[in-house]
């Protein structure tokens, strides 16, 4: 009773919290000093309709290199402690093997007298009806073994999907990636970008391994894609701070016409790198916590 008490008042002292917060919230009427900076010098030098993509990639470049750094860690994390555990098959064979006796040097000793040999016989009896019975249970304890072996075989195999996920990710896998695509070389004219564009083919990456459970992605192959992606990238950013005024400035290509596909500088480039280097990181992640 005493915790349905205490939970109550926590819930209404945080609903006292958000009402005085909604209560006294005011929509601003004009723009602070640096946001209006921001709006009003992105259009004119960095030539982008898209404010918050000239913002990010070039006025905040180290702020999003360091995402798609922590972005990089985090896959090679998750990639190393999700890592399948491949044993040689060699060594379960090994634990499995028998050992086979060592056959006796000495030939047996015959017993002389009538006594003697009847305590043999008993003896030998004795030995060979504790052999069966160690025999049986060894066949047991191997029969158990094997049971359990396929039982949990049969619980980690990857069902197969059904007739309707299929056939759905059939028709939204190519509209998933043309749309992801479309996301990111647009996303210095519209809402969009190399971030939200990457996600997009992640997720589409995600429904194609729930439709087929089967299949496998090629890592090896997204973590060189990844990497020359973030080596351009960096090299684009040492362009721009060679030949421009400082890391990530993408005016060390033409401005172009402004509204045009092919402008701003080279933000539509950092954009797919962008985008290439955050879809495949998002899709080994993807790959490893399925496996």
């Amino acid at each position: 009773m005493m915790r349905h008490v205490v939970i109550a008042i926590v819930v209404i002292l945080f609903g006292l919290v958000f009402a005085r917060m909604v209560g006294g919230y005011v929509e601003l009427s004009a723009l602070r000093p640096l946001a209006e900076q921001y709006v009003t010098l992105a259009p004119v030098e960095l030539g982008t309709p898209n404010i918050i993509t000239g913002i990010l990639i070039t006025y905040r470049g180290f702020d999003t290199l360091g995402e798609v750094a922590v972005l990089f860690m985090v896959a090679a994390s998750v990639g190393l402690l999700l890592k399948k555990d491949d044993a040689p098959a060699k060594a379960k064979a090994a634990s499995t093997k028998a050992i086979p006796a060592k056959a006796s040097a000495t030939k047996p000793v015959v017993p002389k007298t009538a006594a003697a040999r009847a305590a043999a016989a008993r003896t030998a009896a004795a030995k060979a009806n504790a052999g069966a019975r160690g025999s049986a249970q060894t066949a047991v304890a191997v029969t158990s073994a094997k049971v359990a072996e396929s039982a949990e075989d049969d619980e980690t195999a990857p069902r197969e999907a059904s007739e309707i996920v299929r056939t759905g990710t059939e028709v939204l896998l190519p509209l998933i990636f043309t749309f992801g695509a479309y996301v990111i070389v647009n996303g210095h004219l519209s809402a969009g970008g190399g971030f939200q564009g990457g996600a997009i083919v992640a997720s589409g990456v995600m429904l194609m391994l729930l439709a087929r459970p089967g299949s496998a992605l090629n890592v090896a192959m997204l973590s060189i894609i990844e990497s020359f992606a973030g080596v351009f990238y960096v090299g684009l950013g040492i362009l721009g701070l060679v030949l421009a005024g400082g890391f990530l400035d993408p005016r060390f290509l033409p401005i172009g016409t402004f509204g045009a596909f092919i402008s701003a500088g080279a933000i539509p480039l950092i954009s797919a790198l962008l985008g290439i280097k955050v879809g495949a990181e998002l899709s080994v992640i993807i790959d490893r916590f399925r496996s």
